[in-house]
């Protein structure tokens, strides 16, 4: 008798956790929806919902003004802001593991910084053999400045093991790639400069479907090699030992860690600019709505958040102070960072 009270209690639990994660999707994914349609629907050009239905749908007024801005602004705007968005959380979410720091992120450890310094660094110098550079060649650039601030990062983490004091080495790392982008911007021409400046502000206007077409590729392919990694990772929450008694090979997890999450930061820098605190915000959010860590279960629902959370933050860059187009990272650190505070304190109690 007893046990099976047992068993039915722990059935219940379990259904009541499923309503609960199929709860949190629906939600999630009526707040991107809606998102999406109040964007597509703000600008200087103001359409009906039923144009915008026409236009996107039906593809009516091909080549009229508001088709071309649906089209070659709006959307692919729209698009990057989601799966950027998604990648950034992510990426978070895998540093987070590999440190087990509840508070770790791209941007914090300076590896957004790293990807920013090398892409002016490229720019500078390619610039003066061609007009524009390709995206591969950007998001290449970012990869290896990603990959060369996580390994000083990486070092610094063997000798260090006080959180704060890790944090403390990611934004020096920050400021070191800061002042090299800096004396590269010195010997740089008026236009680079201005270019450059454009960028590293944040932002994910300017992108077209060419880049679209990469940025998805990237990600996806990066997020479903992610979501087969989310039993190692899960094992690996436990401990390196019991990873170990799992059959897991260390060694070869963590430089897939390394890999995947210093990509997708890459990307996310390359097309967008360096971000604040999406990385650190988000799946410490997506744990507290699902009340659980479970990789399978947080990778995917970390990714729908922070396409959720950047919609919306580019959403009020773009309107909240028009014609005046505030920085992603601007909207983002408003909202992200009291969390962060409120997350130190927490812990600290």
């Amino acid at each position: 008798m007893e046990s099976i009270k047992k068993t039915l209690y722990l059935n219940k639990s379990k259904l009541g956790k499923i309503a609960r994660y199929q709860c949190i999707y629906i939600v999630l994914i009526i707040a991107l929806l809606a998102a999406v349609i109040v964007s597509v629907n703000s600008g200087t050009v103001d359409l009906s919902v039923s144009e915008i239905f026409k236009i996107i749908v039906l593809k009516a007024q091909e080549g009229s003004v508001e088709s071309n801005v649906i089209w070659k602004i709006r959307l692919p705007r729209l698009i990057a802001a989601g799966v950027l968005g998604g990648a950034l959380s992510v990426a978070g979410f895998l540093l987070q593991t590999f440190f087990r720091n509840p508070i770790a992120g791209p941007y914090v450890l300076g590896i957004s910084s790293g990807a920013k310094m090398f892409v002016a660094f490229t720019m500078i110098v390619l610039m003066n053999y061609v007009n524009v550079l390709p995206p591969g060649v950007i998001m290449l650039a970012a990869f290896i400045g990603s990959l060369i601030s996580m390994g000083f990062v990486i070092l610094a983490a063997r000798k260090v093991k006080d959180m704060a004091m890790l944090l403390v080495v990611g934004v020096m790392i920050g400021y070191i790639c800061a002042a090299f982008t800096d004396l590269f911007v010195n010997f740089a021409q008026e236009r680079d400069i201005a270019n450059l400046t454009n960028w590293s502000m944040g932002s994910f206007s300017g992108i077209g479907w060419a880049d679209i077409r990469l940025i998805t590729i990237v990600v996806f392919i990066s997020l479903a090699a992610v979501m087969m990694l989310s039993k190692p990772i899960g094992a690996y929450q436990l401990g390196e030992g019991y990873a170990k008694s799992m059959g897991i090979n260390i060694r070869v997890f963590r430089i897939l860690i390394v890999l995947f999450s210093s990509l997708l930061s890459a990307t996310v820098t390359a097309f967008a600019g360096p971000i604040a605190f999406v990385g650190i915000a988000i799946p410490q959010v997506t744990k507290m709505l699902m009340n659980t860590s479970k990789p399978i279960i947080i990778i995917p629902t970390t990714f729908l958040t922070g396409a959720v959370f950047c919609v919306f933050c580019d959403l009020l860059a773009r309107t909240m102070f028009a014609p005046i187009e505030l920085s992603i990272g601007t909207v983002t650190a408003f909202f992200g960072a009291p969390f962060v505070i409120w997350l130190l304190l927490s812990r600290k109690k």
